[in-house]
């Protein structure tokens, strides 16, 4: 399988990190959020690393500001995908919210980059609204690959995913 490049996106809760760690079994993989350089410049300001909604809200108009200022979540992905290219990894997961944001990764990157939706559609997942846009408008961009989960276990989910990710994303890389 050639280098690729996979922005995710997904509301909160939704199995995003848990879809990185069962790939991370069957792939070597490279994890990154558009958001991580955001959250060492929170921390620096005294966040804990919670993720309640006041929280994220935070985060994401943090994010919006070095966005305006100087493109640092951008700039940051470009630079991890560089080091991608060059190391062992065949997929770099890079987690995204915002629209716009995810459309400036896929033509930024000269690795081939595809983007991912992943929905939850089961007993235990709750939708809501966060009050922020990051996190409300997931569902307002034209994705390559959706993911519906509707597992009871992880090992359901597991066994889905792979299904999906090897009959349908796979012979499009």
């Amino acid at each position: 399988m050639n280098k690729t490049v996979i922005v995710i996106n997904g509301q909160g809760g939704c199995g995003k990190d848990t879809i990185c760690n069962i790939m991370a079994k069957y792939y070597r993989v490279k994890n990154i959020s558009t958001v991580d350089p955001i959250k060492d410049i929170a921390k620096y300001a005294g966040w804990s690393g919670e993720k309640g909604d006041k929280a994220r809200k935070m985060l994401a108009d943090l994010k919006q500001v070095f966005i305006e200022y100087n493109d640092l979540p951008l700039n940051f992905v470009i630079k991890e995908a560089e080091k991608f290219k060059a190391d062992e990894n065949d997929i770099m997961f890079v987690h995204c919210r915002e629209n716009v944001e995810i459309e400036k990764i896929v033509k930024a990157l000269s690795v081939k980059t595809i983007t991912l939706l992943i929905r939850r559609k089961d007993k235990y997942f709750q939708q809501k609204v966060y009050g922020n846009a990051a996190d409300d408008e997931v569902e307002n961009y034209n994705y390559d690959f959706v993911y519906i989960g509707n597992n009871e276990s992880i090992a359901d989910l597991e066994k889905s995913f792979m299904k999906f990710f090897e009959e349908e994303v796979k012979p499009n890389l």
